[in-house]
């Protein structure tokens, strides 16, 4: 980030960086690259950055390493975040690969939050041990319990807040003071917050993650991925895991991203504000058993919501009291409302996650963990919502007469 944009607001920011016009032909929307290579600077120290990649803004060489496009996106996104710089990748996945494989090796442990993003879960709990890696999954959402998981080989906390799709909020602050004890890493995926909402690395975390796919994109015409954090940091997992694991991200993809991207603080006020509308709708409705979201008091970590986000994000979900019964019902009936398992959509999206499925056959889990989900997060089944930007009374009456 710029001396200039430092005192600029999220609104600002998310307009002009990374933005500009483009040298030589002066247009203000800059072009797709879409070259694959680049032609390399004369023999000297240019040529040396473009293959070795040593400075912050090495010349491009090939796009699988570094694009225009690409970099335009990342400018912005760590202008947005508050980071020293980021790195694209294809998806959201591929980020969250990219920051643990790159800090991880064998005979490491990692502490990871045991339900959040169904991919992140099965990597943690089903593949990271094929590598030498120890993996404890834990409620991050209590400290305690992640303290006590800590050994001395563990190298990384991680987390995800709010987390997908339960709605449970860690407490970032807590958790980075327990990774500096430890001599850890806290790596955080934000992506139901956004930068607009919530900065993690201002609170301690070493990396954030995004899936950009979601509210960042904001249009659900493009994957992406990103990892923000230091300099240092990210030039080591760009040549270690960009380079290497090839998830480079499609230049178009990028420059999409990028033009969903300078929305994103004004799209974010609608879908806090339709979201929030749509909790208190429902935690009084006659056939909802249960709503989970972060803005209402009832949420079991609303304080802590308060504390570090300046709002409250676009998705919650609820309970039914008559199970997959009323749910079958709901899908069949509803109109305005897709159902389908994406989020960070115009449209508002909508799906039923049955606890038996989604819980009870993870093997990585232990039965008291299950249990325990199911009791306080979601008895047997959850409807989770992704408000969009629709006018908020057609969603409470398409709501409604779906759930009558």
């Amino acid at each position: 980030m710029s001396n200039r944009e430092t005192n600029w607001h999220r609104e600002t920011l998310a307009v002009h960086s990374g933005s500009g016009p483009e040298e030589g032909s002066a247009a203000l929307v800059r072009p797709v690259e879409l070259s694959a290579s680049f032609a390399l600077p004369e023999f000297g120290p240019d040529l040396f950055d473009a293959l070795l990649m040593e400075s912050d803004s090495p010349p491009h060489a090939y796009t699988r390493w570094s694009n225009p496009s690409l970099r335009s996106l990342e400018e912005k996104l760590a202008s947005l975040e508050g980071a020293e710089t980021a790195m694209v990748t294809a998806t959201g996945m591929a980020a969250v690969s990219a920051a643990l494989l790159g800090l991880l090796q064998e005979g490491d442990h990692l502490v990871a939050q045991e339900i959040c993003y169904v991919g992140t879960q099965e990597l943690c709990g089903e593949h990271l041990a094929r590598y030498g890696i120890e993996v404890t999954l834990v409620d991050t959402g209590d400290p305690d319990r992640v303290e006590a998981a800590l050994r001395p080989n563990t190298r990384v906390i991680f987390t995800e807040t709010p987390a997908n799709p339960i709605l449970r909020i860690a407490d970032i602050a807590a958790l980075s003071a327990l990774a500096r004890q430890a001599g850890a890493k806290l790596v955080v995926d934000s992506t139901y917050a956004t930068p607009v909402l919530q900065r993690p690395l201002e609170l301690g975390a070493d990396l954030v993650v995004h899936s950009l796919t979601k509210f960042i994109n904001g249009h659900g015409d493009a994957l992406g991925g990103a990892v923000l954090g230091s300099i240092e940091q990210i030039k080591s997992l760009r040549k270690s895991m960009l380079v290497h694991l090839g998830a480079a991200a499609s230049p178009f993809n990028a420059w999409l991203i990028a033009r969903g991207a300078l929305t994103l603080p004004l799209r974010m006020e609608k879908h806090c504000a339709n979201a929030m509308t749509l909790a208190v709708f429902l935690e009084s409705h006659r056939a909802v058993e249960r709503v989970f979201y972060p803005g209402l008091p009832s949420h079991p970590h609303h304080q802590v919501a308060a504390r570090q986000m300046s709002a409250y994000g676009g998705m919650l979900t609820f309970s039914l009291k008559e199970g997959i019964t009323a749910a079958i019902r709901m899908a069949e009936r509803i109109n305005l409302f897709t159902y389908a398992t994406s989020l960070g959509h115009p449209h508002s999206l909508i799906f039923y996650y049955p606890t038996d499925l989604y819980i009870d056959q993870a093997a990585y889990l232990s039965a008291e963990q299950k249990q325990r989900v199911r009791k306080e997060w979601m008895g047997e089944g959850i409807v989770r919502v992704s408000a969009g930007l629709e006018n908020c009374d057609d969603l409470i009456e398409d709501l409604d007469q779906a759930l009558a």
